[in-house]
């Protein structure tokens, strides 16, 4: 067992050489909107954009002489691999930092720009956590981890200690902590329980990576199969064996978020403070949203982490699309209208005095038509659930795709009409690593045996891109197709009976 609080009050000592004391901001319109006193904890405005400094620096600044002359390893995604360089040229210490091959240009650059010498492997943090240990067992040299040792958690611990000296009066009620690999919440939690007992520790976790979620579900550290990656900063598949047992006795509860609430979250902060968050660095705010939402509160005082702004620019078009559904104030419909003259017209009516953010259409047939239309929301899923009863009282066939991730990230960009006389066609989902030469290698393992009968890939600046493909399999080599899914090594879905596919892009007769 470790002595947190001492080992936290030594970090603090150590960690302000390179480190800033972040200020704790109010939230106007946020506190306004939710009925609660909120502050956000900005460490966006570390040098490196991201708390991760904290942790580096005072495990690095503990190096004796020979282990400095060695020099340092790390593997890392983007945010710590910033701190390990920042702290490595401080302290005059050479680094290699391992990360995916998939990492955002503006990450690796901000890397080099410290010092540091990057080496890309993998397509995932795990690819390029492994080899960072290897290099450092061949070299005789220190892996400086992202989260998973007592020296990292005391380093980020000092943010909980800023947290109650600047809240004002009285310690917060509720403290929510975006979580990874629990380095940041282990820290906060073992600080805050110390000295402040009454106030509560929230964990969020992207709900397509719930890794400490898990853990705590078990009651032991466990690895997930697979992840998703939007929230790069919190993409881990395994929580730390030392923030789990540091995070079992101290952490309430850790609540899971979707990416549409993390992009809202984005938005929100960008509002209110006029700063943009990483999707990682926004998860914390998600979670207060949820979670006040859940709880019914009212006055509470509560305060999120905002854990870093190293944001892939090209990102930011995306998340902007999905912060209005995240923010339950749009609604996307697939709506059936007659294919007569004056149609539009009377649907444009039956929506009455709403925005319409969005109108797709294409001829099908003479019969009927299908709109996409996205319309905007002033009343959350009140509002749209009354909207859809609207619609049906008037003779109208609706259905709501404002979760559906084949709507939201292809067919309202790809819509151009049903292919007649197309047989065999499935669809499918695909997540490319968006690196040269994935697309094509994918094509090659293909051949020519089966034809592409649609396609659609968007750029969202990502990791991983998304593409929407038709592919024509006849019955009797289904068995075959899905022999070479399960060789590609790519995460795929079905997407036959997809009511967006079926209602926008299946062939006709």
């Amino acid at each position: 067992m470790h002595d947190y609080d001492t080992l936290i009050r030594e970090a603090a000592g150590r960690v302000y050489d390179v480190a800033v004391r972040t200020t704790l901001d109010h939230a106007p319109a946020l506190s306004q909107r939710l009925g609660c006193h909120i502050r956000i904890k900005r460490e966006d405005q570390q040098p490196v954009f991201s708390y991760k400094l904290r942790g580096a620096y005072n495990l690095m600044a503990c190096l004796d002489d020979a282990a400095r002359r060695a020099g340092v390893v790390a593997a890392s995604a983007g945010n710590h691999a910033q701190g390990v360089a920042l702290s490595a040229k401080r302290l005059g210490i050479a680094a290699q930092i391992v990360m995916p091959e998939t990492t955002p240009r503006i990450k690796v650059m901000s890397v080099r720009q410290l010092g540091g010498e990057v080496l890309l492997h993998g397509n995932t943090y795990e690819d390029a956590q492994a080899h960072a240990a290897a290099l450092a067992r061949k070299r005789g040299c220190t892996l400086v981890p992202a989260y998973d040792h007592p020296l990292v958690i005391a380093g980020q611990g000092t943010v909980g200690m800023e947290i109650l000296e600047q809240h004002p009066d009285a310690p917060p009620q509720i403290v929510f902590v975006p979580v990874g690999g629990g380095g940041l919440i282990a820290g906060i939690a073992a600080w805050i329980r110390q000295h402040a007992p009454q106030t509560r520790i929230i964990g969020v976790e992207p709900d397509e990576a719930p890794s400490m979620h898990a853990a705590l579900k078990a009651e032991q550290v466990v690895r997930l199969p697979e992840i998703g990656i939007f929230a790069d900063g919190a993409a881990v598949a395994q929580a730390g064996a030392e923030p789990f047992r540091v995070a079992r006795d101290r952490v309430d509860e850790v609540l899971l978020v979707s990416v549409d609430e993390i992009c809202a979250a984005v938005r929100d902060i960008f509002e209110d403070l006029r700063a943009i968050a990483e999707p990682a660095g926004a998860l914390a705010l998600a979670g207060l949203k949820q979670y006040v939402q859940r709880e019914a509160l009212r006055g509470q005082n509560l305060v999120a982490v905002f854990s870093g702004a190293n944001l892939n620019f090209d990102r930011l078009r995306h998340i902007a699309e999905l912060s209005a559904l995240g923010a339950h104030q749009e609604a996307l419909l697939a709506v059936t209208i007659p294919e007569q003259p004056g149609s539009f017209r009377s649907f444009c009516k039956a929506l009455g005095d709403r925005l319409i953010t969005e109108f797709n259409y294409r001829y099908a047939n003479a019969k009927q038509a299908q709109v996409f239309a996205g319309v905007r929301l002033q009343r959350g899923d009140a509002e749209r659930d009354q909207l859809m009863r609207t619609l049906q009282r008037q003779g109208y066939a609706v259905q709501d795709l404002s979760d559906n991730e084949l709507a939201k990230m292809h067919v309202r960009y790809a819509i151009g009409g049903c292919a007649p006389q197309l047989r065999n066609e499935r669809l499918y989902r695909f997540e490319f690593p968006e690196r040269a030469g994935a697309l094509l290698q994918f094509l090659t393992l293909m051949g020519d045996r089966w034809n592409i009968s649609l396609f659609h890939y968007r750029n969202h600046g990502a990791a991983y891109g998304r593409v929407m493909m038709g592919i024509q399999v006849p019955d009797t080599e289904r068995e075959d197709f899905n022999a070479f899914l399960g060789r590609l090594g790519l995460k795929y879905w079905p997407e036959s009976d997809n009511p967006a596919y079926q209602l926008f892009l299946q062939p006709g007769d």
